[in-house]
């Protein structure tokens, strides 16, 4: 069974071949022609064609159902949800909300610069935000608090959710009991394309937003970048990929089993062990086998192919440096990082969306209990963005203010520059003028 793993052998090359860091979004030409008329259909028609494309690709069987999620839905929710799982939402909120409240800036920061000169940045909420809940592969009330609790701490005015409904027309249950714990009251029954297209122009029931945040398919990806000119898409965040970089003192076994925690989102995920040692990677191998036929079928079989494909595996490098730079040439969304001295690792990765250190840091805390948010950056994207956070729900208004002191401090550079680069309407107002005119004002 173990040859149904990838397996690359680096350890006679300094090359890190180019596929092994390529990911199944790369290639997004064919959604990108396949979302324009869906688009299209939820611009002109709204509401009746969010029903349609419901029913065509969420299989929800009723003819018409509620766009919005209804008070009685969510009651029911908490009666359909085992109170285990109620107390674990409101463990896992408890904690992500603290870590946004420790990342939110302050209000306003102000500085003189110099004698009558002062500068600063005011944090101001975005307007509107839609929170994009997926739910294709699985229901995923984690993603509802990782991408709603920071807007609320932000103080958006219009937070809202669209997700996925079943094929009864509902939101999944558990979704539900998130919202209402945290103190989000509007969720949408749109995904997809199509949810993306709603809260870029608005419909009859689902409000315009602003901005739309958290993970998809590329199906939403691809939504998303056809509507950036109405709609910023935020972090960007696709299909599910990690590493698990390991020295020689790591367990093969316990690797493998961090090895499917991602892989098991589905076979457009991407998940590899780095290592540099053999040891490490012969164990892995042998465990594998070993973890998926203990696995729920559905789970097992996507990360066999993830595992056993072209985007994932184990990867030996000649050693640990090696190792290292692989993990910063392939930037992943997760990293988690099983070696003797973790902290002394943490100082040489450059490039990830998240770094998780040491045995008793799966991906699993950071995803659901941890605190700081899972929605972090795909397909190479962490080598120039960072995770979903509070700062992503607002914006930075600069502010300025001269006093008269020190107005005369600036102004004569400032017209020098203007002159320089031809602005003379901008040299003008900064010249004798502006002075002349407010004396006059002033007798």
């Amino acid at each position: 069974m173990t040859q149904s793993i990838s397996f690359h052998d680096l350890r006679d090359t300094a090359e890190i071949p180019e596929a092994l860091l390529a990911r199944t979004e790369a290639d997004l030409s064919d959604f990108l022609d396949k979302v324009d008329p869906i688009i299209a259909a939820v611009r002109d028609e709204g509401d009746a064609a969010l029903i349609r494309f419901g029913r065509a690709f969420d299989k929800v069987e009723p003819e018409t159902f509620s766009i919005a999620a209804e008070p009685e839905e969510f009651e029911a929710a908490f009666d359909a949800v085992e109170p285990e799982v109620i107390d674990a939402i409101r463990y896992a909120a408890g904690n992500i909300r603290r870590f946004h409240e420790a990342q939110k800036p302050e209000e306003m920061w102000w500085k003189e610069m110099q004698p009558g000169v002062y500068a600063g940045d005011r944090h101001v909420p975005i307007d509107a935000v839609a929170c994009y809940v997926p739910r294709g592969k699985g229901s995923f009330p984690s993603v509802l608090m990782m991408t709603a609790i920071p807007a609320l701490v932000a103080g958006v005015p219009k937070p809202i959710v669209i997700t996925p409904p079943g094929p009864d027309g509902r939101v999944d249950a558990a979704t539900l009991v998130a919202a209402k714990l945290i103190g989000i009251e509007h969720v949408y029954k749109c995904g997809g394309a199509q949810g993306v297209a709603a809260v870029a122009y608005g419909t009859q029931s689902v409000p315009r937003c602003d901005k739309i945040v958290g993970p998809g398919s590329p199906w939403v990806v691809a939504a998303k970048r056809r509507l950036s000119d109405r709609l910023e898409p935020g972090t960007p965040a696709g299909p599910s990929e990690c590493v698990i970089l390991a020295d020689d003192s790591a367990d093969g076994a316990l690797a493998a089993l961090d090895l499917i925690i991602e892989s098991e989102h589905g076979p457009d995920s991407s998940a590899y062990l780095v290592t540099s040692s053999e040891r490490v990677a012969a164990e892995a191998r042998e465990a594998l086998p070993r973890h998926w036929a203990e696995m729920v079928s559905q789970r097992a079989e996507f990360s066999r192919t993830v595992l056993g494909g072209q985007h994932g595996g184990i990867v030996l490098t000649r050693d640990f440096d090696a190792a290292i730079d692989f993990v910063n040439a392939y930037a992943p969304e997760h990293l988690e990082v099983l070696a003797e001295e973790p902290m002394a690792v943490l100082g040489r990765i450059t490039n990830a969306g998240e770094v998780l250190l040491g045995n008793y840091t799966p991906v699993t805390i950071g995803n659901f209990v941890l605190g700081p948010n899972a929605v972090l950056p795909t397909n190479r994207m962490a080598k120039v963005a960072s995770p979903l956070s509070v700062h992503d729900y607002m914006k930075r208004i600069s502010v300025g203010y001269v006093t008269r002191s020190g107005y005369d401090q600036l102004a004569g550079p400032a017209e020098t520059l203007a002159r320089y680069e031809g602005f003379d309407g901008h040299a003008r107002a900064v010249s004798s003028l502006r002075r002349s005119l407010l004396d006059r004002k002033a007798e």
